[in-house]
């Protein structure tokens, strides 16, 4: 009884010692340098984290032989694993691109840190030469800014990078334009026009240019009239409008004297406009005197000199 049992026994623990090996993968994505146990096989256990060999370039691949693999798990103290047949094993470097935006990107958030860039700000980045075809770790940093220096009179920038992976540094040289979001007009419209939300388009302009014309802000143009005829792109500034008239000039309008419970009224005519609440000439149509009053509303203007100086009012 005792002998089948032991049998038994050692049969089972032999196939727990089989299903514990390591089974070796076919093809292996790594972002460190370092090839480990646990990267070229499945169920590496203990001896996941030693490492075996090199990993190849970030973003590049290279094939690694069973007899190489073999060599470099008996190094460590690996003598079996399973290789189901496996004779060669892809492994591949996972890798950041570096490319222009990415720089470009970095430029600007260094600006920003720095206060020469505001959060409404842009940057247009142009550099010197092509940026070379560069790949960097997989990691959380890829690339980063060792250096930069900003010529603001010139727009002219050297920056230094330092890149995951790669030991020499990046240096590059370029221009940098700031430009901020200004209002434009979406088409030509006439004097006159008040201006909608449809009217405005934003559009970037350099920092620069934009200081020297002083552009209003959208909630400034909005519901404004424009002072004379207007070309689609124009950029609008707060000279370019005025508060719309609410009388123009040769309407006819209803005079109002109000006094207490009194009111009394008479037709007129605006020799000048004006907007509601604003000053404006009328020609009282009953006296053919001129008097001055104040914008109400289309067609109703008030006055507060005395009936008896109307003169027919």
């Amino acid at each position: 009884m005792i002998r089948p049992f032991l049998a038994l026994l050692a049969t089972a623990l032999l196939a727990g010692t089989a299903a514990a090996e390591p089974v070796l993968r076919t093809d292996v994505v790594v972002s460190a340098p370092i090839v480990t146990v646990g990267d070229m096989f499945a169920d590496a256990g203990l001896a996941a984290e030693q490492p075996l060999f090199r990993a190849p370039q970030p973003g590049t691949s290279g094939q690694v032989s069973l007899p190489e693999i073999t060599a470099a798990a008996a190094r460590i103290g690996l003598g079996s694993f399973q290789s189901q047949g496996v004779q060669t094993v892809r492994v591949t470097r996972a890798a950041t691109a570096v490319d222009e935006a990415l720089l470009a990107d970095l430029v600007t958030r260094d600006l920003r840190r720095r206060g020469i860039a505001g959060p409404d700000m842009t940057a247009s980045i142009v550099f010197t030469a092509p940026v070379p075809a560069l790949s960097a770790e997989a990691v959380a940093e890829p690339v980063r800014i060792d250096s930069l220096r900003y010529l603001p009179g010139s727009g002219a920038f050297t920056a230094r990078f330092a890149i995951a992976g790669i030991a020499a540094p990046l240096d590059l040289a370029g221009t940098i334009e700031l430009l901020v979001e200004a209002p434009h007009l979406a088409a030509n419209l006439p004097a006159g026009t008040v201006l909608t939300p449809a009217d405005i388009v934003m559009r970037p302009v350099p920092v620069r240019y934009a200081e020297s014309l002083g552009p209003a802000l959208p909630e400034q143009l909005v519901g404004m009239q424009l002072n004379r005829q207007s070309r689609e792109g124009m950029i609008l500034k707060s000279a370019d409008v005025t508060t719309p008239l609410t009388i123009a000039r040769n309407d006819l309008v209803t005079i109002y004297f109000r006094r207490g419970a009194m009111t009394l009224t008479v037709k007129g005519q605006a020799v000048t406009g004006a907007a509601a609440g604003a000053p404006l000439q009328v020609l009282n149509l009953m006296s053919n005197r001129v008097v001055s009053a104040t914008a109400l509303s289309p067609g109703a203007v008030e006055v507060s000199a005395a009936p008896l100086a109307l003169a027919g009012l």
